[in-house]
């Protein structure tokens, strides 16, 4: 299955560019999104992570 796939891709012309595209996108949105999470004030932070808690808890009362 591997060589038919290769030997399609061998056949079109400039195909090796597209796992540099690939790698340079996936490496800037990891980029991106550690960078945001970084400068993320530490009050959302503990918000966010108490979600599933409070959600839990919500549940529960309703019983």
């Amino acid at each position: 299955m591997l060589k038919f796939i290769k030997h399609h891709l061998d056949t079109i012309s400039g195909v090796e560019i597209y796992p540099i595209i690939s790698l340079l996108l996936f490496f800037v949105v990891f980029a991106t999104m550690l960078f945001i999470v970084w400068k993320m004030p530490k009050k959302n932070i503990e918000e966010l992570s108490n979600l599933p808690l409070d959600n839990d808890l919500k549940n529960n009362n309703h019983e």
